[in-house]
């Protein structure tokens, strides 16, 4: 039989408290993520209360005064620094100078209207916009029925997944009236509809609809149907000698006719979408000002909020425990919400001096000067984690005189050098591109080639590694470039 007895032990726990939990989570929301959450936060906390602060440019200018690149923070309710310890007796009096302004929301339902102007309702699927079209015509009730079939049976980008043979033998059981030849006529009113060349059957019949719908007048209408119909093969791989040697046209037709034919849309379906737009909102901005660069944070991005002093100060007017408990409770979370905020800032700020640090190469030059960076660079020079690292910098995006970027674009592996240096893979990229941009059309270059280009300047990269970063590039290959005239 056991008797009972006690044990002493130590030992660690990592504890997570609801402040640092808040913190974290604000820090990897983006810019558009964050403005939700600090307006939720507005609407459910008394406390909390937006300050109307003077515009700002979202751009520097050149007459900008030179900033303290590891000072600049956006303010939020002040320019005090909020103790580590906030006690929950403690009163907002203690920290903050009173103020009389009133709550004011009236910059952020602005800006919220503005944005849900911009977005507007969802657009139709393609069929819903077949279909509305569909209503306004004068079909009879047995090719309003084809016509709807022949609509649900398109795929996103418009085209017939199913043969008109198949769409006639089922509404055939249904339907014994029907005849073939009535289903190919309903198809090629549904054709007609917008966009044009939708319930094609395939690229040549979806290029030569478009092409007869033009009007008689454009030029180059005969050729660049002749192309689509027998020489799409050749158009494809862009060889125009023997497109020439075929139908014994002069070279300024045949060329007139292709570009006709570029200018078509092989996804009809594509110009219906439902996807709504996405904004981006610049986190930071990097500038550079007399020869110096800095970094800004977009202080435009989110409403700035402090503590209602109204409300803050019944806490010590309430005579009933329970509405003094409310309040201790509400102003305890504003101020730690203000503090999250404030750390995510700081936060984003010091990673972005810290990319500016690392890449200024680019900032000057653009993508071949990129130098090869992790996280755990930043991590190690920061003293933080790697893991907050990967947070700030996801869907976190930074402005410049090159673009907007979003911060993991500045992060890349290397590739060693013959001299014993290291090369960033965006910046081979950067080369690889351009390289192709100045090849002759009429020879492009061999993923080979580039490698043995490369070679020259130093740069040890293997075929199937310029392949790869050909590809993420959206290039094709050189047979596919090769423009042969």
């Amino acid at each position: 039989m056991m008797k009972p007895s006690l044990q002493v032990r130590l030992g660690q726990q990592l504890t997570m408290t609801p402040q640092l939990q808040q913190a974290i989570r604000l820090l990897q929301l983006s810019s558009l993520e964050l403005k939700a959450e600090i307006q939720e936060a507005f609407e459910t906390n008394p406390m909390l209360e937006t300050e109307d602060e003077q515009e700002l440019d979202t751009q520097p200018t050149e007459n900008e005064p030179s900033k303290d690149i590891a000072s600049d923070s956006i303010e939020l309710g002040g320019n005090e620094n909020l103790p580590d310890e906030l006690p929950t007796d403690s009163q907002w009096d203690d920290y903050y100078e009173p103020s009389q302004s009133t709550p004011s929301t009236q910059k952020t339902e602005d800006y919220s209207a503005y944005l849900e102007n911009q977005s507007g309702d969802e657009q139709d699927s393609l069929q819903e916009h077949l279909l509305w079209q569909l209503d306004l015509s004068s079909l009879t009730e047995l090719d309003n029925v084809i016509a709807i079939t022949l609509i649900d049976s398109l795929d996103e980008s418009g085209y017939l997944e199913e043969s008109v043979e198949n769409i006639y033998e089922n509404l055939k059981e249904d339907y014994e009236e029907i005849e073939l030849d009535e289903v190919e006529a309903v198809l090629k009113f549904v054709q007609r509809l917008d966009p044009i060349g939708s319930g094609s059957r395939n690229l040549q019949e979806c290029l030569d609809i478009q092409l007869q719908q033009m009007s008689d007048e454009t030029p180059s209408i005969p050729c660049a149907r002749l192309l689509v119909e027998k020489y799409l093969d050749l158009v494809a791989t862009k060889n125009y000698k023997q497109i020439i040697k075929l139908t014994k046209l002069p070279l300024e037709e045949v060329e007139d006719a292709i570009k006709l034919i570029q200018s078509l849309n092989p996804r009809p379906g594509d110009l219906v979408s439902k996807q709504k737009s996405e904004y981006i909102v610049p986190d930071v901005y990097v500038f550079k000002h007399e020869g110096m660069w800095g970094v800004r944070l977009n202080s435009d991005s989110a409403p700035k909020l402090r503590i209602n002093d109204v409300y803050s100060n019944l806490i010590k007017d309430s005579s009933q425990s329970k509405d003094a408990e409310y309040l201790r409770n509400q102003l305890q979370e504003a101020r730690w919400f203000i503090k999250s905020l404030q750390s995510r800032n700081e936060t984003l700020l010091r990673v972005a001096n810290s990319i500016l640090r690392h890449q200024r190469a680019f900032f000057e030059y653009g993508e071949e000067a990129m130098r090869p960076l992790v996280l755990r660079d930043v991590a190690e020079e920061l003293d933080l984690h790697e893991s907050t690292i990967s947070r700030v910098t996801t869907n976190k995006y930074l402005d410049c005189a090159r673009g907007i970027f979003e911060f993991k674009y500045f992060f890349s592996s290397h590739v060693n050098t013959n001299d014993g240096g290291i090369c960033s893979a965006t910046a081979i990229r950067a080369m690889i591109k351009k390289l192709i941009k100045e090849e002759a059309q009429s020879k492009p270059l061999s993923d080979n080639k580039i490698a043995n280009m490369l070679e020259e300047t130093g740069i040890t990269v293997a075929r199937r590694t310029i392949a790869k970063y050909r590809e993420s590039l959206g290039i094709p290959s050189s047979s596919e470039r090769r423009q042969i005239i």
